[in-house]
Parts: C-alpha cells; sequence; structure tokens
C-alpha cells in the first residue's frame, strides 16, 4: 500500500471477524498490552459501533465504541503504527463524532494511558477536555498498572 494515501482515497467498513487478522496485525504492532481477539469478537456480536479505516484494500486503522444512553465511550482507536501522525486518528474521531450525533449521543468518552502523550494531543485537538484520572486502570511492564486520564467531548 502507498504509505501516501490520501483522505479522499480511504472509506470506513465495518469490521468484521474476517478482517480481524490484519485488525490484530496492527494492534499487536502498535500496543504493549494489546485487545485480545476475544476482545475484538466480544464487541462484534455485542453490536459495538466497529469500524475499520481501509485504502488500497489494506487497513489503515480501526475504532469500536459503545453507545449508551446519551454518550458513547470509546473503546479502542488505533492507527497502524507506520501511518501514524498523518491524520488518520483524526478522521475516526471526525466519523465516530458524527456516527455519535446521529445516534442522540450529547457526550464522548474515553479513557487513555496517562504515558500516551501523542494520543491525549490529538483528542485534545479534536476537543476533548481531561474530566478525571482512574488510578492504575491499565496494565504496564513488570506487573504495574498505570493510570488512565479520562476525556469527555461535548457533541
Amino acid at each position: 500500500m502507498n504509505a501516501l494515501v490520501h483522505a479522499a482515497e480511504a472509506e470506513f467498513e465495518a469490521m468484521s471477524e474476517a478482517r480481524l487478522e490484519a485488525v490484530m496485525d496492527i494492534e499487536t504492532r502498535a500496543y504493549e498490552f494489546p485487545w485480545s481477539r476475544g476482545n475484538f469478537s466480544d464487541s462484534l456480536r455485542a453490536g459495538y459501533q466497529a469500524q475499520l479505516l481501509v485504502a488500497e484494500g489494506a487497513v489503515l486503522g480501526y475504532f469500536v465504541a459503545m453507545k449508551g444512553l446519551d454518550e458513547v465511550h470509546l473503546l479502542n482507536l488505533t492507527v497502524d503504527p507506520a501511518l501514524q501522525g498523518r491524520g488518520w486518528g483524526r478522521v475516526m474521531l471526525e466519523a465516530l463524532a458524527t456516527w455519535a450525533r446521529g445516534k442522540g449521543a450529547e457526550w464522548l468518552w474515553l479513557e487513555v494511558r496517562v504515558s500516551n502523550l501523542p494520543a491525549q494531543r490529538l483528542y485534545e485537538h479534536v476537543g476533548f477536555r481531561t474530566v478525571g484520572r482512574r488510578p492504575a486502570y491499565y496494565p504496564a511492564a513488570a506487573g504495574q498498572r498505570e493510570d488512565a486520564i479520562v476525556m469527555s467531548l461535548k457533541l
């Protein structure tokens, strides 16, 4: 795939079991503590909003979100590490926000690792604000735990 794919050439498709190999390839390269295939399969079975961003048949990234009464909780948003920093995360966040508004949601919520500064900057750039902290939320190296920053976006 051409690493300089333009946004006009990318499109969304529903995540499916058939595409989970590509998702898992990205997930395991992107994170030290990745979601399992079971996490993705469970999300699909639960009917969560799970979308792939694809171009030239290849997966650029994906997101999984859960709809509540008047809110949507972003559970996972990942861009292929080889393509990070090119605006794909923002494209996916904007698509999620559009979908959430269409479903009547008033808020988007997420947690992000304290150490994940690039993601925090992306979320802040899109308009998310820090509203709290969850101590020891994420697994970390050597059996330790890492705090999460809780962020929200008013839609």
